[in-house]
């Protein structure tokens, strides 16, 4: 695949950015982290993984009993506050519920534009917290992107976590401030709804370390994954809900697919609207220079008028969409993840380095994504 490569002057750049953030979160007596990072800053891609220049630089990796701050940048979940909170101390951390997420707002947004703008900024300024959780998705995340103060966001990365709506924020950080983000569950969208294993596992295991590079990420065997078109890959990660990332195409915000493996998932779509963004997507230009897609799960799936269940049927037109539509781009291509909207919701980080590896039906993780 086709692979960076910076002249010397922007490589030296690229390792000094990198030795700087390793001097801030206290990683830089790790000689060997170090040495793994100068190599990669020279080498670009190659055959065995190695971290490329376009790579999003990783964060402070998740202690026991740090702080978790919770925002609400999208729809509000009245009443829910503190079982959130109950939740993450439960988990052996400390909550910081923002005042959007203690909304109890009976509009599609938590709060006020203003509102949820400061709560994101606070956050992420905010010292004490090391993550960013994100409450549940809906509707607005993508009204706050102009005003987003992402020279604050990138001089204080750090853990974000969300999907569905907050996948606007998630291509706008990729984009203006460089910095891994996860796409993953969301504390009443997910935690409090006591979804299924590994749904929990797959983010703390991320967030805390536990998931070094080059491991091939698990994912539950009583899902099957479908090969829609065969080969080996690497790329950045990138995207998240197919109709958001639709909805940033034509804006300063939209999202980058050059180098990368596609992400895609979605919730009540049915076939004809999907065929209609995946056309979007082609005729904006996104799918030249891709490397590889991975779907993952798209639910509810029927016409909101259908008389009877025809899930079965839209699922073998949805099947036939991906071979339509995908398999011509000449990439691997991998259908069934388990990520997103779904049960399990399992946790992918978007703008890592990955490997995909349609063959053998599986994701490798290429880089460390905390430290």
């Amino acid at each position: 695949m086709p692979s960076a490569s910076p002249c010397f002057s922007d490589q030296r750049q690229a390792l000094s950015q990198r030795r700087h953030f390793l001097q801030r979160c206290g990683a830089l007596g790790s000689a060997a982290l170090l040495g793994t990072l100068t190599a990669c800053a020279s080498n670009g891609n190659n055959a065995t993984g190695s971290l490329s220049a376009d790579a999003l630089r990783p964060l402070p990796a998740l202690r026991p009993g740090d702080t978790i701050g919770v925002i609400a940048p999208a729809s509000a979940a009245n009443g829910k506050a503190q079982d959130v909170a109950s939740w993450i101390a439960s988990r052996g951390y400390v909550p910081h519920i923002y005042s959007s997420a203690s909304s109890s707002s009976d509009d599609y947004l938590s709060s006020s534009d203003s509102q949820r703008l400061h709560d994101l900024h606070a956050a992420f300024a905010n010292p004490d917290v090391k993550a960013i959780f994100c409450l549940r998705g809906g509707d607005g995340s993508g009204r706050l992107l102009d005003s987003i103060d992402y020279d604050l966001l990138k001089t204080n990365a750090k853990i974000f976590v969300g999907y569905s709506d907050i996948t606007a924020l998630h291509i706008a950080i990729a984009r203006r401030a460089g910095f891994v983000t996860f796409h993953g569950p969301m504390l009443t969208s997910d935690f409090l709804r006591n979804k299924q294993a590994p749904t929990e596992s797959s983010l703390f295991d991320l967030l805390r370390g536990d998931i070094p590079r080059f491991t091939w990420l698990s994912h539950p065997d009583q899902f099957p994954l479908q090969t829609i078109r065969t080969g080996i890959a690497q790329g950045r990660l990138a995207g998240g809900n197919l109709a958001i990332i639709g909805s940033t195409l034509g804006t300063p915000y939209e999202i980058d697919l050059h180098d990368a493996i596609l992400f895609i998932e979605d919730t009540g779509e049915p076939p004809r609207k999907i065929d209609r963004l995946l056309t979007q997507l082609r005729l904006a230009g996104k799918f030249t220079g891709l490397q590889g897609v991975l779907i993952g799960d798209f639910s509810d799936i029927n016409e909101p008028d259908d008389i009877e269940d025809k899930t079965l049927l839209n699922r073998q037109r949805i099947d036939t969409l991906w071979r339509q539509m995908l398999a011509p781009l000449n990439v691997p291509v991998l259908a069934g993840w388990q990520s997103g909207h779904s049960d399990p919701n399992l946790t992918l980080p978007l703008g890592a380095q990955v490997t995909l590896d349609a063959d053998n039906k599986r994701l490798r993780l290429d880089q460390q994504v905390v430290l």
